[in-house]
């Protein structure tokens, strides 16, 4: 049996409450969230406009949370690897979400024992510089990038020298010579070479290449450890070799003449004979016009104080 019970509540008092619970209810909604009441549209705004003050348009102009944007320059790394290209040390500076500038220096020297080998003495020595730049491009913000750049300094090179066994026979462009024995009354030396080649047939390169890892962080972290992999358009390596000392035509050393003395027949032979060889050594490096480089850097990064 339900029994109806007349409240002896003013209507004001009544009015009220309606309006606090509706109230309630409204604040409950999440950020954003739209209402109406009475024809009446309400916008329910965060405790921090409140707090902070300012319109509700420009408090929902603030972008969403989580998202943040790269000034200029406001972010540097600081990175090393191990490359075909040497020892690397590079810098990098942020530009924006997309892109970052790197700047690039690669070193290493390495001199070999002399060995023995066919009675040739010889030493070899591996010599890379290099400087580069490159801009990183960083697709849709992802961690893939894409890196064109210009070598603009290529020092690198190997180079070798050797020393032919007195009285060894050796073998130029098809033709055999004898490494001639001390003399000191014709003044006869043993002979001696030594060549270089450079990779740097164009000394400012261009430079492709692709990776993955951002070698600047768009969080606070420091480190990262960046991968690539790409090329240098170096040009045709160069070839260049020079003589010194005596050859003979027979094991005898009946017929030796200076390498240098083009005036001497021997010396003309010989120096036909190896103008003829170096030929073919370039035509055989002219097809290696790229060079490889691949890395996996450490880099450690931080913000730059304005």
């Amino acid at each position: 049996m339900l029994t109806w019970v007349r409240s002896s509540a003013p209507y004001p008092f009544s009015l009220a409450c309606v309006i606090l619970a509706c109230a309630n209810m409204v604040m409950a909604q999440p950020q954003g969230y739209s209402s109406s009441l009475d024809g009446a549209q309400m916008v329910v705004l965060t405790g921090e406009m409140g707090a902070s003050g300012g319109s509700a348009e420009e408090k929902w102009n603030v972008p969403p949370a989580g998202e943040s944007h790269q000034e200029p320059f406001s972010r540097v790394g600081i990175g090393a690897n191990i490359s075909p290209l040497g020892i690397g040390i590079n810098g990098t500076t942020v530009l924006s979400d997309y892109f970052d500038v790197r700047l690039m220096g690669n070193f290493l020297s390495y001199t070999s024992p002399r060995f023995e080998i066919e009675g040739y003495r010889a030493q070899a020595v591996l010599h890379l510089a290099s400087m580069a730049a490159s801009l990183d491009w960083y697709p849709f913000n992802s961690v893939f990038r894409f890196s064109p750049g210009l070598m603009f300094y290529n020092g690198n090179h190997f180079s070798a020298d050797s020393v032919i066994t007195p009285g060894t026979d050796f073998s130029v462009n098809g033709q055999t010579f004898y490494s001639a024995n001390t003399n000191a009354t014709t003044g006869a030396t043993p002979f001696e070479g030594s060549g270089v080649l450079g990779l740097h047939g164009n000394p400012a390169a261009f430079t492709a290449a692709f990776g993955f890892g951002k070698f600047v962080p768009r969080s606070n972290r420091h480190w990262s450890f960046p991968a690539e992999f790409g090329v240098v358009f170096m040009g045709t390596p160069t070839v260049d070799a020079t003589t010194t000392g005596w050859v003979c035509l027979d094991r005898a050393q009946t017929q030796c003449g200076d390498v240098n003395n083009t005036a001497n027949p021997i010396g003309k032979d010989f120096n036909t004979a190896f103008q003829a060889q170096l030929a073919k050594w370039r035509s055989n490096v002219s097809g290696f016009t790229i060079y490889p480089m691949f890395s996996y850097s450490v880099v450690y990064s931080f913000n730059v104080r304005r």
